[in-house]
């Protein structure tokens, strides 16, 4: 016992002695790490600068963004104004009194109706937009119903020479109207249905591009929809109606705006067959074309009233045109 005490005790100075040597290392390296992070900070102020608060990088990339978005917004703003100006100064120079129509200020001072009474007298305006909603209506629907038909032939069937069939019926749409206007013509004159409305309607009733359109989606539906449907013991018509044309309502919806619009614009085709002034509102306006002048406020308020019925028709059905265009992807 008394050899192992001095060699204990030498053993726990020596362990000691460690502690205290350790002690001074390891205040040296915390001062060492203080001040490098004091020299870091030091270059990171620097480099800042003193009115860096630590935006900038955020305040460059949002003008960044910021941009090209308000390039694209006045790019959009402009072409609006292209688009509505014409609508604007139609409007405006109908209000105009008769003798100042060729005034060149933007907003038409004093106002009068005087254009709109005097389309009033001279036309039976209820009777021209009321023969040319028929008219358009009727195109429409007609177009959707023979097109529709036409698409589904083309999309779900099988038949010999469908391929080469489909392309000469697409082709009919690269044919002017100019073209084939003179044989439908004579056409129509055969059969006797000159100076009527059908005249107009029944040379319209098919549109290839319709076709194109509906048969593009047709066979964007997946095959075993419509087999599972044959296996249920739908026939075609059946399926057509209760499955095809359900997931066809956005389509049908754009497609039927497009058709009534063209048909209620159309100009050339109810000149040839309707040369009667009260037959619908185009030739209502060409009524007001003469040989002793033009009457260019009673033009323009003529025309501002046949506008009318497609804003209305626009404001009510503008969610489904809107969603039709998303869902379908027409561009």
């Amino acid at each position: 016992m008394s050899i192992s005490e001095p060699l204990t005790a030498p053993s726990a100075s020596a362990g000691a002695a460690a502690r205290s040597a350790a002690a001074p290392s390891s205040a040296g390296a915390a001062a060492k790490d203080a001040a490098a992070a004091k020299d870091a900070a030091a270059a990171v102020s620097c480099s800042a600068g003193p009115e860096d608060t630590g935006g900038g990088a955020a305040a460059g990339t949002s003008r960044r963004r910021w941009l090209p978005t308000s390039g694209r917004h006045l790019l959009m703003i402009v072409l609006s104004l292209f688009s509505l100006f014409p609508i604007y100064w139609m409007f405006a120079s109908s209000f105009r009194r008769p003798g100042d129509v060729n005034d060149n200020s933007l907003f038409p001072w004093p106002l009068s109706l005087e254009n709109y009474r005097i389309v009033f007298d001279s036309l039976d305006v209820g009777t021209l937009l009321a023969n040319t909603f028929v008219i358009a209506a009727v195109t429409a629907v007609g177009q959707l119903l023979v097109c529709l038909l036409a698409a589904y032939a083309f999309a779900a069937w099988d038949f010999r020479g469908k391929g080469l069939l489909f392309l000469l019926f697409v082709a009919t749409w690269l044919v002017p109207f100019q073209v084939t206007m003179v044989s439908n013509y004579l056409v129509l004159s055969n059969i006797g249905l000159l100076n009527t409305l059908a005249g107009v309607i029944v040379p319209n009733l098919c549109s290839a591009l319709a076709v194109l359109m509906l048969r593009q989606h047709m066979q964007a539906f997946p095959r075993e929809l419509l087999d599972a449907a044959k296996m249920d013991g739908r026939g075609s018509w059946t399926t057509l109606w209760t499955v095809v044309i359900p997931n066809l309502r956005p389509v049908l919806a754009s497609l039927s705006i497009l058709l009534f619009i063209t048909a209620w614009n159309d100009y050339l085709w109810p000149a040839l067959v309707l040369p009667r002034a009260n037959s619908v509102v185009q030739l209502g306006i060409r009524s007001f074309l003469g040989a002793e002048g033009d009457a260019w406020g009673a033009i323009m308020a003529a025309s501002g009233l046949a506008c009318l019925p497609i804003f209305a028709i626009y404001l009510v059905m503008q969610r489904q045109v809107i969603d039709a265009f998303v869902r379908s992807g027409l561009r």
